[in-house]
């Protein structure tokens, strides 16, 4: 059994921000697949699934993701190393999409919340990159981790996603 977990907000008024970034490519993902999310929440997260591989999406906010994560993995008896999670990252170049097997949370609130949850760096994720240092230095880290993507970037996002979503199941 494997997991697939993207970060991002539960309330609509997040739609489309950089927070929500794997949110965004597990709906993307959902979408060319075919398949259907759950209508309520279980474990803490909207959920779905494919075969072997359960994907989920936190209902509790970013910053608080790992307690959903913990939950499946102690439901599932699911190791860390075949967890995947999705995030945003806004050090990394607008639309850059780096896999890594395992790592620190590089300051991403979701990952550290994971990480504490579960007791270990060692799972795979897909950052993907929302930098834009001008916006970033004009809203500050927070509001713009909030923000909504520009007309430009959001014409960017389908490209971006599909990529993403190669390296989901591979």
């Amino acid at each position: 059994m494997k997991l697939v977990v993207g970060l991002g907000n539960p309330e609509s008024r997040y739609n489309f921000t950089r927070h929500n970034t794997g949110f965004l490519v597990l709906d993307y993902y959902f979408k060319v697949k075919e398949l259907k999310w759950s209508d309520k929440p279980r474990l803490g997260a909207l959920w779905g699934r494919s075969d072997d591989v359960i994907f989920i999406k936190p209902q509790e906010y970013y910053n608080e993701s790992g307690r959903a994560v913990a939950a499946y993995m102690k439901y599932y008896k699911i190791t860390a190393s075949d967890i995947l999670v999705v995030c945003d990252d806004f050090n990394l170049e607008f639309g850059k999409v780096r896999y890594r097997a395992a790592g620190s949370a590089g300051g991403n609130n979701g990952l550290k919340s994971i990480i504490a949850s579960i007791g270990t760096d060692e799972f795979p994720r897909i950052r993907i990159g929302t930098g834009n240092d001008v916006l970033r230095a004009k809203l500050g880290d927070v509001d713009f981790v909030l923000s909504k993507f520009t007309v430009e970037e959001k014409n960017r996002l389908p490209e971006i996603m599909e990529e993403a979503v190669t390296r989901i199941i591979s």
